[in-house]
């Protein structure tokens, strides 16, 4: 049994303990906004905040969050007003929508880390995030606006 601080809440999970953090978080704990997408750690679908930095679920063992403040696109905001929830939608950013979970906490991890970022910075902090759909232009402005408003 490992206990797990998730979006502020500590959880009693009875798991391996080098089960993905990412089937902890949907199986266990039935929080299905993190999502799937490779389980290699390459596509940035299953990114979570650990401790305020991007971390990629699938990959992540359960063991590894021991004593660690997990957050997951729940937790960001409970009524999606995060900045960069907003510029989301303002900027119209999903398609298919499946890939933006792991978006939106990957550019949250950057704009608490860098409130304004470049177009370099964007680029390089969120080439580990894939969108099939293309919507990467959106993303960068959706980025901008958001650091507008932090």
């Amino acid at each position: 049994m490992q206990q797990v601080k998730i979006n502020g809440a500590l959880h009693d999970i009875d798991a391996d303990p080098q089960m993905p953090l990412l089937w902890a978080i949907r199986d266990i704990l039935g929080l299905k906004g993190t999502k799937f997408g490779c389980g290699i750690g390459a596509c940035g679908a299953c990114t979570v905040h650990m401790d305020g930095q991007a971390v990629r679920s699938c990959v992540t063992p359960l063991s590894a969050t021991a004593g660690h403040e997990i957050v997951t696109i729940e937790g960001l905001s409970s009524d999606g007003t995060h900045a960069v929830q907003r510029a989301w939608r303002a900027h119209n950013v999903p398609q298919c929508g499946y890939c933006q979970p792991g978006q939106i906490m990957q550019a949250a991890a950057l704009l608490k880390e860098t409130p304004k970022p470049t177009d370099q910075q964007i680029t390089d902090a969120m080439s580990g995030n894939i969108c099939r759909c293309g919507t990467y232009v959106r993303i960068r402005a959706a980025i901008k606006s958001a650091a507008e408003t932090i």
